[in-house]
């Protein structure tokens, strides 16, 4: 008899649950592959959603491409070139990049910054124009657009389509054109001095005073003399000016520049607050009129916060804009008289074109960049949303 072939490898017997060769469940809703354990078809399987994002990720940058390419030619790349430059004596006549130009690394900005001279003493002239500049600007124009925002806003208003055109007209147009009339309001026996002279006051020669207004205002007090200061405010200086040119305010001519910023720009704001405005939750205003609110309560307490994201938005382009004026100025002053008018960025267009020194107006611009973002910063940093801390219950 011959007996039965026997393999060499035993038969397997049935998988006991939960043995070491036990098949495991894949995740609910898959399906078990076989001869795949649900471990394995897992790891198979979540790659896929890795892939899909990388492949919409290299779209997205198809997509963008352009307009990458565009800003890095005409912003990323003229920038770093203007950084380059600022490090150079260069008067624009060679190519800054072939080696022609003298190498001078941060001389540029130690004059501006540090170094006695003229070059300080005008960096310094400019940088308390521009102060005065923006403190004043920035808050009017803010208040009177938020103002006109609500007064265009009312249900009741008639006409309220003209009145936004009315309002919104001088920020369309050309700021050269607005800049030549004001110079003829403006004039010793134009529009304004005639009309001041109809109620009893002499108007003064608007572009042609230095005197600053806040120092005016001080000796019409009798708390200083302006002609001729004395003590700490003349015995202290600060970048090569005096506490009492810092402190005099601006002058006679930089106020009518504010004025022409002001009534300029704030129909533009008007219309950001005016879109803000609108979308801002009736049912609010319903509930506080309920409540017996009163409209300055209502203001302070209801429609301020909503327009808290907006606020920051005006302030930092008023902020902004403010700090590179340069047109009004190129048109109705040059800095003149005195050099009260100077800002930073006129400076910078002096330096470089009327006085062939590239490296520095290229300084001037940095640093009234990291002045612009500084600001915009701390700006950001005061404005920002306070979350109440929950109370821990003890």
């Amino acid at each position: 008899m011959s007996s039965a072939p026997t393999s060499p490898h035993p038969r397997p017997g049935p998988r006991s649950r939960g043995g070491a060769g036990s098949r495991t469940a894949g995740s609910p809703g898959t399906p078990d592959t076989p001869g795949v354990t649900g471990e394995a078809a897992t790891s198979h399987a979540t790659p896929a959603p890795r892939v899909g994002r990388r492949a919409e990720g290299a779209w997205g940058w198809l997509f963008v491409s352009p307009m990458v390419v565009i800003l890095g030619l005409f912003l990323v790349l003229p920038t770093l070139m203007a950084l380059w430059v600022s490090l150079l004596h260069w008067n624009g006549q060679s190519n800054p990049f072939s080696g022609q130009a003298k190498f001078v690394g941060l001389d540029n900005y130690r004059a501006l910054l540090t170094q006695d001279g003229l070059d300080r003493t005008l960096f310094a002239t400019s940088l308390r124009n521009n102060v005065y500049y923006v403190l004043l600007t920035v808050p009017l124009q803010t208040v009177l657009a938020l103002a006109l925002a609500l007064i265009v806003n009312q249900r009741m208003l008639r006409g309220r389509s003209v009145v936004r055109t009315a309002f919104f007209f001088p920020s369309v147009t050309s700021s050269i054109a607005v800049s030549t009339i004001f110079l003829f309001l403006f004039q010793g026996s134009g529009a304004v001095n005639t009309v001041l002279s109809w109620i009893g006051v002499k108007g003064p020669n608007w572009f042609t005073d230095s005197r600053g207004v806040l120092s005016l205002v001080l000796g019409g007090l009798g708390l200083v003399d302006p002609a001729h200061p004395s003590g700490v405010l003349v015995g202290h200086t600060f970048m090569g000016l005096s506490w009492f040119e810092w402190l005099s305010g601006p002058s006679v001519a930089m106020c009518t520049i504010i004025l022409l910023a002001v009534w300029t720009t704030s129909g533009t704001f008007m219309l950001i607050f005016l879109a803000a405005l609108q979308d801002i939750p009736r049912e609010l205003e319903e509930a506080a009129a309920i409540e017996g609110v009163s409209r300055l309560q209502m203001l302070r307490h209801v429609i301020l916060p909503a327009l808290r994201p907006v606020l920051f938005l005006v302030l930092t382009l008023g902020l902004i804009s403010t700090w590179q004026v340069f047109d009004q100025v190129y048109v109705m002053s040059q800095g003149a008289p005195g050099n009260t008018t100077l800002t930073p960025a006129f400076l910078s267009y002096s330096s470089a074109f009327d006085d062939a020194d590239f490296g520095q107006g290229a300084a001037i611009a940095f640093i009234l960049l990291a002045l612009i973002l500084t600001m915009t910063a701390v700006q950001r940093f005061l404005l920002r949303e306070r979350a109440s801390r929950p109370r821990r219950n003890r």
